[in-house]
């Protein structure tokens, strides 16, 4: 064998490709050291700077001659923007709050609204009583989650009662759901106020309650079925629920007890009048906080009927708290399924300073007020109050028996040109968030339960099945 042959074919030479001849190649870069591309990018930077001192963008490329149509027009689309904005801060007052009056923190809030004029609502799909709850919501006339809802509910059995779905419906309950509830539900919370949790949780189920109808039934037969469905929810998960609160949280409460309330509650303040009628001796504490002074109307109630009562405001806790309080009880607008509590802005401020002083806190929640949202804190859901609130600083014309009456002669307040203050931002929250460790207990109608047992409740009374439909919107 020839010793030039080779002996396999990985051995043998690899043709060469042939290029094809409409291909050119550049020749490779050569290699730079650091020294020399520091040096290229030196004078890169400083053709660069020379470009723009002479006014082109490109330093090679002419320069552009100006059109005098693009400079007459580059102003347009600015101008119709401001034109815009104005059509709409006509149109929605609430828009005159520019970006400057609000806190950036809670810039994406939704502003509150003013109140509406009933005579003022020119749409005939909207019915005068949707109109006048709507007012009542705006006006803050109606507060506190039961009081709302028990209102919502009410408003929509009158509605079915006048309600006749069209001849030409083919399904009654599509009909009743997109020409009736949903449209009053909307006004009320885009037009008057954000709705609370328990508005919303209430709505799904009378929405659940329609979608559970027999389609073959006459309507004046579900007409009376969600009559009475509507009414149930209200006995039963507001009235008897509340009544069973009171009975389990009176059982905490002592002979010769010192218990601070805050604000105004519904069942906190039935609670409270339960045990006097049981004969128990103790003292009430009702701490209060502005705009709103809740607690004057909480101080009447209980005055009233006899038991003896300190008034104080927030500023004023810490030495009460320290020196004389034995028990706190607190309301709750709703309650999250991690434990956190949602309600009236200080009651944060209140639990924190009960517990460093190791003083339980017991708030009262019925169930229907449970949401299955995790909310960690008070800044990204939160509901706005009226910054001229704030600035009012005459307790006489504040609250909200007497925010929009007008009936005193207004003074002239320190805070009366506050818009007009560049430096000056004015706050209003009305809700604040509660961790749960700041909770000892919290007292529903199935009992007092610990706040890590929420998630536990709200699984056993909504089933999975169920989860998405019975809860679907009722974000804050």
């Amino acid at each position: 064998m020839d010793s030039t042959t080779p002996t396999n074919a990985a051995e043998a030479p690899k043709k060469e490709k042939k290029k094809p001849d409409n291909i050119v190649i550049p020749p490779k870069k050569p290699k730079l050291s650091k020294a020399e591309r520091r040096e290229l990018q030196e004078r890169q930077r400083a053709a660069k700077a020379a470009a723009q001192t002479d006014g082109g963008g490109d330093a090679g490329k002419p320069k552009p001659p100006k059109i005098e149509k693009k400079e007459k027009t580059s102003t347009a689309p600015d101008e119709s923007k401001r034109k815009l904005k104005e059509e709409v801060k006509k149109e929605d007052p609430t828009e005159n709050e520019t970006a400057d009056e609000v806190v950036a923190l809670f810039s994406h809030l939704p502003r509150p609204k003013p109140p509406i004029d009933i005579h003022s609502v020119s749409n005939p799909s909207i019915h005068p009583v949707i109109t006048t709850l709507g007012h009542l919501y705006s006006t803050h006339t109606l507060l506190g989650g039961n009081t709302r809802c028990r209102a919502m509910l009410q408003t929509f059995a009158l509605l079915l009662q006048s309600y006749e779905p069209p001849q030409t419906s083919r399904d009654y309950r599509h009909d009743l759901d997109h020409s009736l509830l949903k449209p009053a539900f909307q006004y009320w919370t885009a037009q008057c106020r954000p709705h609370s949790v328990s508005m919303g949780n209430a709505f799904s189920f009378l929405k659940l309650a329609v979608a559970n109808l027999d389609r073959d039934l006459e309507w004046s037969e579900a007409r009376q079925i969600l009559l009475e469905s509507t009414e149930a929810y209200v006995n039963e998960r507001i009235e008897y629920a509340g009544k069973a609160v009171s009975r389990h949280a009176a059982s905490k409460i002592q002979e010769g007890d010192v218990i601070l309330v805050f604000g105004r509650s519904e069942v906190v303040n039935r609670l409270l009048l339960d045990a006097h009628r049981d004969g128990k001796k103790f003292r009430v504490i009702v701490v209060d906080s502005r705009p709103l002074l809740e607690g004057r109307d909480t101080l009447q109630i209980l005055s009233r009927a006899g038991i003896s009562c300190t008034y104080v405001l927030l500023n004023a806790l810490s030495y009460l708290m320290m020196r004389e309080v034995t028990k706190v009880f607190l309301g709750a607008s709703a309650l999250m399924s991690n434990g956190s509590v949602l309600s009236r802005v200080g009651t944060a401020c209140v639990a924190l300073l009960a517990q460093s002083n190791h003083i339980p806190v017991l708030v009262c929640c019925e169930t229907y007020k449970i949401c299955n949202r995790v909310q960690l804190e008070s800044i990204t859901g939160n509901e706005l109050g009226d910054a001229n609130d704030v600035a009012c600083t005459d307790c006489e014309r504040v609250g909200p028996s007497n925010r929009w009456s007008g009936e005193k002669e207004k003074k002239e307040e320190v805070l009366d040109d506050w818009k007009n203050q560049p430096n000056l931002k004015l706050l209003n929250l009305l809700y604040d968030l509660t961790p749960s460790d700041f909770v000892t207990g919290v007292v529903t109608e199935v009992g007092i339960l610990p706040p890590t047992s929420v998630a536990v409740l709200l699984r056993e009374m909504s089933p999975q099945e169920n989860n998405d439909s019975a809860f679907k919107g009722t974000d804050y």
